[in-house]
């Protein structure tokens, strides 16, 4: 049986699961995680840190060599590669993720994080290097590969037996099956158990559309997802009754600190719309396409939208509850069978996987003991280097520690101004107008005196996380460089188009040879070294 053949057997199985049933299940099954709760089976003694990271691969070493347009271009990863470097796959075959081992939140658990991401990254790049490739952290690729087209490249895919299967997806029943539906009417927050109720046959689904600042692009699966990677920085608490709190804690500070990490201002040239040249796109385009890439291509194939910034909740229970009521767009058979404590909840588990909100509430445990509720939090683009990508990890715990602890008054900011700040964001990086509330609970708008506090926040929580004053300034010093020099990974990248335009490049060799100089910059940095290096100054 052909891999296309098996993979649309398992696009038909998937979507054979009748819809209704596995609704009832989930919304059985979190009366189990609320009982779970109340028994206190998802309390720790302490708070404990997590990261996802994500890459994708590119051409280096005899691909570059061979000709300029493969210079860095993007690549395929063969299947057993991702295997012998420990990577998982993503959605893309060009991608790569990596997950950490969960550690306790303090200096040496930190440390840890950082040795166990470098020394993985490390072993993954020797071994891509023999085949020519290096893996890139980044928010947005803009290279094609060599030979075709970003929209060739996003939009191939071929029809076998009725079902879709995109030439480019990684070999995922999920990602398939995700091109072969739409989903159903439930909506965010309704009563679990809603939902339709037959199984669904597979008929392509409706089309997908990219929509960005410059950019619309119709295609017939989710493949153009796979444009972007992130870094994702997870926070265990201790005790799962104050998730609500710390909720809302990560939603109000989301916006300032994408606004430190923005890493998208560009698509791949052959992307953008008629009319939409190298200075409009300066002028008008968001720094952070990544946001509009996720939200406009999954949201296509739901009624409610499913990736958008949450809401806050008021109790855990209410989380459980939305987690279970979430639309379902794929109602994946039941995984069960591998004795694991989440095992009793493994149609409620496998909700997490499409609940696509920007701050995610989660609860799973491979044992009781394992068991935790955690915060997931996702609009962060992959960083120029480790290092960087590691200080917003630990500003993020730092932050749910010490903005609790201290009952700060931004607790009160509005959730549509938290909303708001966010999208701005998203538009200008570091100089978007965002409102914050200080400790001192006065409104401000002024970004030096909102990062001040925000950062010696950040701080303050790794102190009584047990890091020692300069070990918490340490991990926290290149969100500092960055506000001081108003340099994002996005801004740097602006900044070296618009050099290049100005010095006669046309657009598209403007954009390729910026992103050659970050890959050529990255190489020397990824590992050991840190953004701020990366300046002329």
């Amino acid at each position: 049986m052909t891999t296309e053949s098996a993979l649309a057997d398992g696009v038909r199985e998937a979507l054979s699961v009748d819809a209704e049933a596995f609704a009832e299940r989930a919304a059985e099954e979190a009366e189990i995680v609320k009982q779970e709760l109340r028994d206190g089976s998802f309390d720790n003694h302490q708070s404990i840190v997590g990261f996802e990271y994500e890459f994708y691969a590119v051409g280096d070493g005899r691909w570059s060599e061979e000709s300029r347009a493969g210079e860095y271009a993007l690549m395929r990863v063969p299947r057993r590669m991702l295997e012998l470097m420990g990577f998982e796959k993503e959605l893309g075959l060009h991608n790569a993720e990596m997950s950490t081992s969960p550690q306790p939140l303090s200096d040496h658990g930190l440390r840890a994080q950082l040795a166990e991401v470098r020394a993985r990254l490390e072993a993954a790049e020797n071994t891509a290097g023999v085949e020519g490739m290096r893996l890139v952290s980044d928010g947005l690729w803009t290279i094609p590969p060599a030979g075709e087209t970003a929209r060739e490249y996003l939009t191939d895919s071929v029809e076998v037996d009725g079902v879709v299967v995109a030439v480019n997806m990684s070999d995922s029943v999920r990602y398939h099956a995700m091109a072969n539906a739409a989903g159903d009417e439930e909506a965010d927050g309704a009563e679990p158990g809603g939902g339709a109720g037959t199984p669904t046959e597979p008929t392509g689904g409706a089309d997908v559309e990219l929509s960005a600042p410059g950019v619309s692009m119709t295609a017939d699966t989710v493949m153009p997802e796979s444009l972007i990677t992130s870094i994702q920085p997870h926070y265990q608490v201790a005790h799962a009754e104050t998730l609500p709190r710390h909720f809302r804690y990560a939603l109000r500070i989301a916006g300032p600190l994408l606004a430190l990490g923005v890493n998208s201002p560009f698509f791949p040239p052959d992307l953008y719309d008629d009319g939409w040249d190298g200075e409009r796109v300066l002028a008008e385009g968001a720094t952070e396409n990544r946001v509009h890439v996720f939200e406009s291509v999954l949201n296509a194939r739901t009624d409610a939208d499913k990736v958008r910034f949450p809401r806050d909740f008021r109790d855990v229970e209410t989380a459980v509850d939305r987690i279970a009521g979430d639309e379902t767009l794929i109602p994946m058979p039941d995984p069960g069978g591998s004795d694991r404590f989440d095992d009793e909840f493994a149609t409620f588990r496998t909700k997490h996987g499409s609940y696509w909100r920007w701050v995610r509430p989660v609860f799973e445990g491979a044992s009781r003991s394992a068991a935790n509720a955690r915060i997931e939090f996702r609009p962060i683009p992959g960083q120029p280097t480790v290092r960087d990508s590691i200080a917003f990890q630990g500003a993020f715990a730092g932050l749910m520690q010490a903005l609790a602890q201290h009952e700060h008054p931004v607790i009160g900011l509005d959730w549509e101004t938290a909303r708001d700040n966010f999208y701005a964001a998203v538009a200008d990086g570091l100089d978007a107008d965002m409102e914050w509330i200080g400790r001192d609970g006065e409104r401000t708008t002024d970004a030096d005196t909102l990062y001040a506090d925000l950062l010696d926040h950040a701080e303050a929580g790794l102190r009584t996380a047990g890091c020692a004053d300069d070990e918490a300034a340490e991990w926290i010093a290149p969100l500092r460089w960055r506000v001081a020099n108003r340099t994002t990974p996005a801004s740097w990248k602006r900044d070296r188009v618009r050099a290049r335009l100005d010095d006669g490049d046309d657009f598209e060799t403007a954009v390729h040879d910026t992103q050659r100089e970050y890959i050529r910059q990255q190489a020397d940095t990824l590992i050991d070294g840190g953004f701020s290096a990366w300046t002329d100054d």
